[in-house]
């Protein structure tokens, strides 16, 4: 058997037998990234809300843009579009720092008995953090505009268990490949800014012709941004097939791209 295991099991496995030292890198990754600031983590509460301020007004007040079927309330609009981001803005605060991952770890390389595998469960636990913070931000502002909450609020970690998965997978795949291909965090970088607005941040698919909306249902993203709205917003229950369809397509893509890791990693050290 391989040194390293590429068993979808192992992917669990892995994480499990490291859960000490994932919670504790992730809280120095968190810590890490506001040490030195004056407002520390303050910051984490800020920019969400600086965020939802400069979309509301470009999209709601200089675009004058309406949600299909919703009121004109700019508040309303501002959860709607910040709902979407927080399913958007957790993928790509992990893509972005995928082709990097290794690179930006080059002593832990060298060290042959240190799990390289779990870097990206580090990456995605600290987007985590942050998409918490910002799903307060929107809650405390939901409760202004919208009232209480309801139930199918809690639906959300389960909603956004797909979307995780998928951002594992391919941040394997991308930390693995970001080695051996330097100009890939240059190309990751253009590919999200393109997936921005190929999502359904700011407008719902149903106002696309049938054939686009076909296409765009092709993001992976899209129908986790429709469903997290749903269970956001209008208080329903997403269809069970279609998120049982994003949790299947998840999981391999997390199987493929953790095989795709743990069978190159052994040249890692030759590179960096």
């Amino acid at each position: 058997m391989s040194a390293y295991s590429s068993s979808p099991l192992e992917i669990v496995a892995s994480a499990w037998r490291h859960r000490a030292l994932i919670a504790t890198l992730t809280g120095r990754e968190v810590a890490g990234r506001y040490k030195g600031s004056m407002l520390g983590i303050v910051w984490a509460f800020l920019l969400p809300l600086l965020m939802l301020a400069t979309y509301t007004f470009v999209f709601s007040v200089v675009f004058q843009a309406r949600w299909q079927g919703q009121s004109a309330s700019r508040g309303e609009f501002a959860l709607i579009l910040f709902a979407g981001l927080l399913v958007f803005n957790l993928f790509s605060e992990c893509l972005n720092r995928a082709p990097s991952l290794i690179l930006q770890n080059q002593s832990y390389v060298k060290k042959v008995v240190f799990p390289l595998e779990i870097l990206p469960w580090v990456t995605l636990g600290a987007a985590l953090f942050h998409t918490g913070i910002s799903y307060l931000v929107w809650q405390l502002f939901a409760l202004l505009v919208l009232g209480v909450p309801s139930w199918t609020v809690l639906l959300l970690p389960l909603q956004l268990l797909p979307v995780c998965v998928l951002t594992l997978g391919l941040s394997w795949f991308t930390a693995a490949l970001g080695v051996y291909m330097r100009d890939l965090a240059q190309l990751v970088g253009v590919l999200l800014g393109i997936l921005m607005f190929l999502s359904p941040l700011f407008y719902p698919l149903s106002i696309l012709p049938p054939g686009y909306q076909a296409l765009l249902a092709i993001n992976p993203l899209a129908p986790a941004i429709e469903a997290t709205r749903e269970v956001l917003i209008w208080s329903r229950v997403p269809a069970a097939p279609g998120y049982l369809l994003q949790l299947a397509v998840a999981l391999i893509v997390a199987w493929a791209g953790f095989a795709f890791f743990q069978r190159t990693r052994r040249g890692f050290a030759d590179v960096v």
